[in-house]
């Protein structure tokens, strides 16, 4: 198994996040000897994720790319793939459409998460392999790992760190690591 470094020293390849004892919503994000708090979908996990549920799908995802609001944040250096995150900058949640689970193109009239949020959930926002490469409608969308709100609230799906704590991660993350929700 190929590993990567944190702080120095060898971490496995995967990022495992593991439920906090007794907290629906809440996890433990866990890479190598590296463990940071996090925040899980408000409906906690499940291994039969619905679009719109809540839940964080109990799954093994690839770790595919990632945005960044560079007029936010100062990225660190990553081997990820990040792009930047434009205004036009969307991602389709309509199951019905073609471009269901997608980035998309404003204008852009079905339902949609805008990328370039005000809220700053995105500055740093990692794409997950939840229902891309092989899409099936109502299966879930915008599984992303992103940043935080204040107080560690639930997320509508995804696993979300803090800024500080993604600043430590970045820097050995790389395309194809697996992120194993449990």
């Amino acid at each position: 198994m190929e590993k990567t470094r944190v702080g120095g020293r060898r971490a496995a390849s995967t990022i495992v996040v593991r439920p906090a004892p007794g907290r629906l919503t809440r996890a433990l994000v866990r890479i190598g000897p590296l463990t940071v708090p996090a925040a899980i979908g408000r409906s906690g996990r499940s291994a039969r994720k619905r679009e719109g549920d809540g839940a964080t799908p109990i799954a093994a995802m690839t770790l595919l790319y990632g945005f960044t609001r560079g007029d936010h944040v100062r990225l660190l250096r990553t081997p990820l793939p990040m792009r930047r995150i434009r205004k036009e900058m969307l991602w389709c949640d309509q199951p019905e459409n073609a471009n269901y689970n997608r980035l998309v193109r404003a204008p852009f009239k079905p339902s949609h998460e805008e990328m370039r949020r005000s809220d700053g959930l995105y500055d740093v926002c990692l794409v997950l392999d939840w229902n891309i490469s092989s899409r099936r409608r109502h299966r879930g969308s915008a599984i992303f790992f992103h940043l935080i709100k204040p107080g560690y609230q639930p997320t509508a799906g995804c696993v979300a760190v803090s800024l500080a704590d993604m600043r430590r991660i970045l820097p050995v993350l790389r395309k194809g690591m697996t992120v194993r929700v449990l």
